[in-house]
């Protein structure tokens, strides 16, 4: 089953000796309400490993800001146990907070405040002393292309540089780990990809973990090496996006044939397709999902042809993250984020 927590993907993802950056395990947190205690996260368990990029994606109300809190020392869990950057999260909360940079969903900066003194009062949050603080604020302005507003306030920048300006802000303390909480909501599509250009470009650079949260399954597709999806508070599967999508969603065949007759045969035909499974009809349409469907699809044509069907037209719908959590839930990732 997809939603048990004792995963093997760690090590198979990664080679023996990768230390794992962020390790928990079995954190659970309750909160008390008027109606009774609500459990936000129910025993999670999970591994990050150094130099990874995670995506972890979920519903609102799933759990996963609870998670990122207690990964990051902002909220105790009520039990279980969680090292990031190797040191324990409940112990020793400010030694954890020296390993990790955390850009949240609002923008952190002040309105008010010139860039490269914003830049400068977190680097002496941060304990640097005045000549680091302005060394590492001036790589990070010129390494997140924001040479010419050091001396613009936070009201006058853009959204694309508000958020750039957040993961300065993040890093000024080199930290090894990031955690990334919705980096780009709001932002149009041009400043999205502009600051994961800048994103990818300093994790090539560093080497940094990245921790992700996105309601946008296009980034989490294309950025993460691995996907982690929350519901009710449980982790219900962790994998990369390709497995994720091949082992729980699957290709989707559509073959349109010239006659109903024609696509009854051809629905016998697909449900002994290798793997093959919800095969449906549709007028002269047929339709099955199946693992790698391109390399299928010629073969199930040819068949077709052999027993005098006549395709008039085929296709191959590859799966979405969206499609696994479907069959993961029985319902819509987009729809229940954005909701």
């Amino acid at each position: 089953m997809p939603c048990q927590q004792d995963w093997t993907n760690f090590a198979r993802i990664h080679p023996a000796g990768v230390p794992a950056m962020i390790h928990a395990r079995d954190l659970v947190r309750t909160f008390k309400t008027k109606t009774g205690p609500v459990e936000a996260v129910r025993g999670l368990t999970l591994d990050v490993g150094e130099g990874e990029l995670v995506a972890f994606l979920g519903p609102n109300g799933a759990g996963k800001s609870t998670s990122v809190r207690m990964l990051t020392t902002l909220l105790p869990p009520t039990s279980g146990s969680a090292n990031v950057g190797g040191i324990d999260v409940a112990a020793e909360p400010a030694a954890v907070r020296r390993q990790i940079g955390y850009v949240g969903q609002g923008s952190g900066a002040g309105q008010y405040y010139k860039v490269r003194d914003e830049l400068l009062t977190q680097g002496r949050a941060q304990r640097m002393d005045a000549a680091a603080a302005k060394r590492r604020a001036g790589e990070l302005i010129e390494m997140l292309e924001l040479s010419g507003l050091e001396e613009r306030t936070g009201s006058t920048l853009s959204g694309g540089q508000k958020r750039r300006l957040d993961v300065a802000l993040g890093l000024m303390h080199s930290p090894r780990i990031l955690f990334l909480d919705e980096p780009t909501t709001g932002l149009d599509p041009h400043s999205r990809a502009n600051l994961w250009e800048h994103i990818l470009k300093l994790r090539k650079q560093t080497g940094m973990t990245i921790f992700l949260t996105t309601h946008y399954l296009d980034e989490a597709d294309t950025m993460a090496e691995r996907v982690m999806i929350m519901d009710n508070g449980r982790l219900i599967a962790d994998d990369t996006p390709e497995r994720l999508k091949a082992d729980l969603a699957g290709d989707r065949i559509t073959v349109r044939l010239t006659s109903s007759g024609e696509a009854e045969q051809a629905a016998g035909m697909a449900a002994n397709l290798p793997g093959a499974r919800e095969a449906e009809i549709s007028g002269h349409a047929v339709s099955v999902t199946v693992r790698e469907g391109e390399a299928i699809l010629p073969e199930f044509i040819r068949r077709l042809h052999e027993a005098g069907a006549q395709v008039a037209t085929a296709s191959v719908k590859r799966p979405t993250l969206d499609d696994v959590f479907l069959s993961l839930t029985g319902r819509s990732l987009r729809e229940t984020a954005i909701a």
